[in-house]
């Protein structure tokens, strides 16, 4: 399978990224220079970018039209049944569709690059999955130690989108020191989403010990796979870092009010941990029936929303 790769560089601060146009234009490697060596902030499988690896598990997978899991397979909207396929091993549907699939790239230059995934232009066959068409437009920008990341959704279609979005980096642990376990994860949540075989239930419960997320999480005791919410955002911005003490780096992530909710997840490997933005909670159109205010968005036709994420290494 051959995937087309496309790679920024900033050549005056040594960092560069590299995203697989083919593969669901996943950024699965950031690397920087910082105090005079190189960092490798995100984690990927040594063959994602020859497109033999699942495509949810490395770098940065984009979940659109829907982020995270939908109850089952069959996904029912305003009286029509839509099928979808099976993607969690639990018997649901998972990540929405963009990050499996082969994009578009509208424009590139060295530090920047635009790629596209329509519905109706990309994979035609999806119309049949969804009760609209949809767009996504994602903008990467390398500048020094930082990537920043604009994506647009669009509703192209006649009908109403409902939707949702989400990235799921994989950031690596440790950040240049000897031991992942030492890493100090922050997390500004204070609320978290009641999961039950790990679908949201509608209950939205306090954090207890959300000062302890706060103020840094040890790497060695999280195992986690949580739906968290109630954000703590600052002019606009949440931020959110992995710390390591023994070689001083940072690795810092901030993203905009598009964004309500964040999945923590620790894959098994132990080399990583993600840290995932959502702009609403995850299968929030079956809590939307339930009346649960869950964040569902729902595009009326010429509609779209912006979200904005900043990925850097102090």
């Amino acid at each position: 399978m051959s995937v087309e790769v496309v790679t920024l560089i900033d050549s005056a601060a040594g960092s560069s990224a590299k995203i697989t146009v083919g593969f669901g234009f996943n950024c699965y490697e950031f690397k920087v220079q910082h105090a005079g060596r190189p960092i490798d902030v995100l984690w990927s499988a040594a063959n994602f970018a020859a497109g033999k690896e699942r495509p949810s598990g490395s770098g940065i997978p984009l979940m659109f039209p829907f982020p995270g899991r939908i109850q089952g397979v069959v996904f029912e909207w305003e009286g029509k049944q839509y099928q979808l396929k099976e993607g969690d091993g639990r018997g649901n549907a998972i990540h929405g569709f963009v990050h499996a699939r082969p994009w578009r790239v509208t424009e590139n230059s060295a530090q920047r690059v635009v790629g596209q995934f329509q519905a109706s232009v990309d994979d035609p066959q999806l119309l049949e999955c969804w009760p609209a068409d949809f767009r996504i437009t994602a903008t990467y920008a390398l500048s020094g130690n930082s990537l920043d990341a604009l994506f647009l959704i669009e509703n192209p279609d006649q009908r109403p989108l409902p939707c949702g979005f989400g990235t799921h980096p994989y950031f690596r642990v440790p950040l240049g020191g000897p031991s992942a376990d030492d890493c100090l994860v922050k997390l500004p949540v204070s609320g978290e989403w009641e999961l039950n075989n790990m679908l949201a239930t509608g209950e939205l419960l306090p954090l207890e010990n959300s000062q302890q997320f706060h103020h840094g999480l040890r790497f060695a005791d999280m195992a986690f796979d949580n739906a968290f919410s109630e954000l703590a955002f600052h002019d606009g911005v949440c931020t959110t870092s992995i710390h390591d003490p023994n070689s001083g780096r940072s690795m810092v992530m901030t993203f905009d009010r598009a964004f309500r909710e964040c999945v923590v997840y620790n894959p098994g490997h132990r080399q990583a941990v993600c840290i995932e933005p959502l702009t609403c909670a995850p299968d929030p159109f079956r809590l939307t029936r339930l009346g649960v205010n869950a964040g569902l968005r729902i595009l009326e036709p010429g509609e779209s929303f912006a979200a904005r994420v900043q990925i850097r290494v102090d």
